[in-house]
């Protein structure tokens, strides 16, 4: 934004200070000058040495003046000077943090998110600004590196359908004689995948938008009907779905919390045991929150491992070998779903095997007939 061009704050609080000392000053001298003339006789009897009065009376107030006048200029002067030099130098002082926090703003503008300004000292207004810029430039930077790695594994992801298409059509190009069918089923196959990476994406993006609307939703009942729609497939790999729990009301989207539920059951399903493995699936009524937790059966997974595993296009160990593998973007979407509803994600490996996910949200809050968000 264009200004034109002003006064500096420094200039502005040096002539606030040497304005209010003047002020100050000139009160006080004030103050001296009326206590004077109320105690001080206009007009006084000169006496001689025997204690004697003299003839004539001698001006005691004109005098008085005469010699306070010129001290009471000079006096003026000095704290014009003085309070110029000292406002000066104490608004520089003063100011001296924000112009460390002015210089850290335009690195952060050039874009390097890497400086801090980590202003020592005990706690006072400008600490608190920088701290809070130190930590909006720690997210931010965060965010930033997500980000470029979230656009580099989804062009890397996303060219690999693309590339393996072309390797086909190259293929059948160049052997006419090839079994079209086999190339079209192939073709379909990566085309599927291709699409179901764009539609992750694209959810994905609604999600960190917030672009969405907010109606009252029950969790429990979203449960029930991502494992009825999900219950083929664990017959297929041998899994058993259980679901209990408490009506659990919230706020927020039903499509994408429905997805968010989904994608925690599938991945509890796909990533089990080869056989007879397990999914709970509980929703629960807390203090001031909702929470869905799902838990399977599995591999001993590391913490430092299970900490990956809501970045985008991570996957385990043996993700990439099972048939439904996905996109690497389950947990992902579940965790931008999460947030966007003001929730909290937390994934803890079981001791006995598998990973324990809970999801919490807000409640809503009952006021009359009428239900509010926090």
């Amino acid at each position: 934004m264009d200004r034109a061009p002003g006064l500096s704050v420094r200039f502005k609080l040096t002539l606030s200070y040497a304005g209010f000392l003047i002020v100050a000053g000139a009160l006080l001298l004030a103050a001296v000058w009326l206590f004077l003339l109320r105690y001080v006789p206009n007009r006084a009897m000169l006496i001689n040495p025997d204690d004697k009065p003299t003839s004539g009376v001698f001006p005691v107030r004109s005098a008085l003046l005469n010699v306070f006048a010129p001290r009471a200029v000079a006096v003026m002067a000095f704290l014009l000077v003085f309070g110029l030099v000292g406002g000066w130098i104490l608004a520089g002082r003063m100011l001296a943090p924000l112009t460390r926090i002015t210089n850290a703003t335009r690195t952060a503008g050039d874009g390097s998110l890497s400086h801090r300004i980590r202003l020592p000292g005990r706690r006072d207004e400008f600490r608190e600004l920088a701290d809070a810029f130190d930590a909006m430039l720690a997210r931010l930077e965060e965010h930033v590196a997500e980000q470029r790695r979230f656009a580099a594994n989804a062009s890397h992801e996303l060219r690999t359908p693309l590339a393996v298409s072309k390797a086909l059509l190259d293929v059948a190009r160049a052997d006419p004689t090839r079994d079209a069918g086999e190339v079209i089923d192939r073709l379909h196959a990566v085309n599927t995948r291709a699409i179901g990476l764009t539609e992750a994406l694209l959810l994905l993006s609604r999600a960190d938008q917030r672009s969405f609307t907010r109606e009252r939703v029950d969790l429990s009942l979203l449960a029930e009907e991502a494992t009825e729609a999900l219950v083929p497939l664990a017959e297929k790999r041998g899994v058993t779905l259980e679901t209990s729990g408490d009506i659990t009301p919230t706020i927020g989207s039903h499509a994408l919390l429905l997805q968010l539920t989904t994608n925690l059951v599938h991945n509890a399903i796909v990533h089990n045991l080869p056989s007879q493995g397990t999914v709970w699936v509980k929703t629960s009524v807390r203090a001031e929150t909702v929470a869905l937790t799902v838990e399977n059966t599995g591999e001993n997974l590391t913490p430092q491992l299970v900490s990956t595993l809501t970045e985008p296009f991570q996957r385990g160990t043996e993700r990439i070998h099972t048939d439904h593998a996905g996109v690497g973007l389950g947990l992902a979407i579940v965790k931008s779903i999460t947030q966007a509803h003001d929730g909290t994600l937390t994934l803890t490996p079981r001791p006995a095997g598998g990973i324990r996910v809970t999801v919490e949200l807000p409640g809503p809050i009952e006021v009359g007939p009428t239900t509010l968000r926090p």
